[in-house]
């Protein structure tokens, strides 16, 4: 059976040319080439950017700032490695999403059946459930340093009005909506290169760093290995392949709009290591201004924050804090619309941000209960909230080879997609390589599990 779509030249160059020859009176018609191609790129972005941005959520600004101060810019140059492996993931989604019509969750199921669907739904479902947790725990931790320990009601307040705030920003009844409210938080993040600049080293330290790979003075150490597995984990997740496949399918992105799906992909990938890169250099700048880090204990980004309001300003405190809200916000969204989409597409229910709640409830409802268990997980008193958020990307980092070979078997489906959208050879040598190393990574970190002793501890 082909799950290609129908008429896909639906958007051609000719069939713009043709539309733009039969505007109405009073319509705004468009003769540069390079404006129509800017108007044509603004009506596509949106799947990529939002997808890799959010993916430096809560998790992530522990697990990078935490890596920067604790091993300094000696682990930029992993950055390096992973922009082109999260591009050239995302770009299959692109391809299978534009050329489907579907999401990720419906193609498990229809080419590979029943049980390896269940397998990846399951998966999906348990690692996206925990990863929402961290979303809360790091607004809790966020609020919690915001009012210094004087109203210690505060997340009790703030956390379940941030999930009907999540909520509220998925009620519209429009794709559109969500998007460019989306993409608005999206930018904020752009806050962490003022931080950097700030608080970090020489420009000419950063790009050597960066380019050049090296070790911290201790070597490979167990921490270590698991610091690296964690920072793969939260920058690549299987959660996105799942949320940027459905983002396409709603936004009913066609055939000409691939390659402005794919720079709308390539230029998020650059803001999520760039900003993942800020991070780990406001990370050192902590470390270096002298913040104590216990070694044995979890990292807490809220207690880097009060530190830095003290040796570099009040502003800069608030800049953390701001953010680390700001991340666990869009977050929460993407993951959670994850979820609520693949399971409407397993289940058959209608499942669109262009629906009203009336039209869609189980999709909505799904989305709604996954933010208030979530949300109500978090404020058990006394959870170990920082341990939480950097054990979920570990998890995350040992997860993603299984979800990368899924999507590595649907790209190579000729079937499916045709002669001219599967993988090229190229393509699957890369793709390989980087399911090989993920795997390796994954062996490591299960090995060290078993046997502590297995590498030095310092």
């Amino acid at each position: 059976m082909d799950f290609r779509r129908v008429s896909p030249d639906l958007a051609t160059p000719g069939a713009v040319a043709s539309s733009r020859a039969e505007a109405p009176p009073g319509a705004r018609v468009v003769h540069s080439v390079w404006a129509m191609r800017l108007m044509r790129f603004a009506m596509v972005v949106g799947p990529g950017l939002i997808v890799m941005v959010a993916d430096n959520d809560a998790g992530a600004v522990s697990t990078y700032t935490e890596a920067g101060a604790r091993y300094g810019t000696h682990v930029l140059w992993l950055l390096a490695l992973l922009l082109p492996a999260t591009y050239f993931i995302q770009e299959m989604v692109v391809r299978l999403g534009i050329v489907t019509g579907q999401g990720h969750a419906a193609m498990i199921y229809k080419r590979f059946g029943t049980w390896w669907g269940v397998f990846s739904l399951v998966d999906l479902l348990l690692v996206n459930f925990l990863t929402l947790v961290t979303e809360f725990a790091m607004i809790n931790l966020a609020v919690s340093q915001m009012f210094g320990g004087r109203w210690h009601a505060a997340p009790y307040l703030f956390v379940p009005l941030a999930g009907c705030g999540l909520m509220a920003l998925v009620l519209s009844g429009s794709y559109r909506k969500w998007e460019r409210w989306t993409i608005g938080l999206c930018f904020l993040d752009l806050i962490w290169l003022v931080l950097a600049v700030k608080l970090g080293p020489s420009l000419g330290v950063v790009a050597h760093d960066t380019i050049v790979p090296s070790l911290p003075a201790a070597g490979i150490t167990g921490p270590y290995v698991f610091m690296v597995i964690a920072i793969v984990g939260t920058t690549i997740a299987p959660w996105q392949l799942f949320f940027q496949q459905s983002c396409v399918a709603d936004k009913k992105l066609r055939f000409a709009d691939l390659n402005h799906a794919r720079l709308d992909t390539f230029i998020g990938a650059l803001i999520v290591c760039g900003m993942a890169g800020c991070m780990m250099v406001v990370g050192w700048g902590a470390s270096h201004h002298g913040m104590a880090l216990d070694a044995g204990g979890a990292f807490d980004p809220g207690r880097m924050a009060k530190f830095l309001g003290t040796a570099a300003g009040p502003w800069v405190r608030n800049g953390v804090l701001i953010l680390m809200c700001n991340a666990a916000v869009l977050g929460a969204t993407t993951v959670s619309l994850a979820s609520a989409w693949a399971y409407g597409e397993v289940k058959q229910w209608p499942h669109s941000l262009q629906l009203k709640f009336r039209e869609a409830p189980s999709f909505y409802l799904t989305y709604a209960l996954c933010v208030a268990a979530a949300a109500g997980l978090v404020l058990i008193p006394r959870a170990p909230l920082e341990l939480i958020i950097l054990g979920v990307q570990v998890l995350a980092g040992i997860m993603l080879p299984s979800a990368i070979i899924f999507l590595q078997l649907l790209l190579n489906d000729k079937e499916l997609l045709g002669a001219e959208y599967i993988n090229r050879p190229w393509n699957n040598w890369v793709n390989w390589t980087i399911i090989i190393v993920f795997f390796m990574l994954s062996l490591i970190l299960a090995a060290q599990v078993i046997a502590p002793n297995l590498l030095p501890s310092a």
